[in-house]
């Protein structure tokens, strides 16, 4: 499983012209599923992502985790993070999860978003989205469960 987490004044996601979710100062999160993904392991990743203190302290640190500033969710998946382009120039996506295991590991991370915080919105599993955001920073981390569980 892989997040790439990007701390955000604010970011939306729009599909035909709709836009689906939308929230203010927080983490956008774009969420890859491979293969032999599990809830326990989403439980991991949702547990360190929640728990990162990247927001700034009153001193200009990065000390404060989502919670502590009052911080939303954003959650938008992305097969795409588990493109292979190791051969030639077309990305291969072998690795990724099939689109049922994936849509329900993806609303899994959701409910288990919203058990710790207030707002959290997503994007439109499958479909063709438009996402923009303003990156405050800017701050981003990549989140890799083969890195996180050994």
């Amino acid at each position: 499983m892989r997040f790439v987490i990007q701390v955000v004044s604010e970011s939306q996601v729009t599909v035909d012209g709709e836009v689906k979710g939308k929230i203010g100062k927080g983490f956008m999160v774009l969420i890859g599923i491979g293969h032999d993904d599990t809830k326990e392991i989403a439980d991991v990743m949702v547990k360190k992502m929640l728990g990162l203190r990247i927001f700034a302290d009153e001193n200009g640190k990065t000390n404060l985790s989502l919670d502590k500033v009052d911080g939303q969710l954003l959650l938008i998946s992305q097969f795409t993070l588990y493109a292979d382009c190791r051969h030639g120039n077309r990305p291969g996506f072998t690795d990724a999860a099939g689109p049922e295991l994936a849509n329900d590991l993806y609303e899994y991370i959701i409910a288990k978003c919203k058990e710790q915080v207030p707002v959290v919105e997503k994007g439109v599993f499958g479909a063709d989205m438009k996402v923009s955001l303003t990156n405050d920073g800017p701050f981003t981390i990549v989140l890799d469960s083969k890195d996180l569980i050994k």
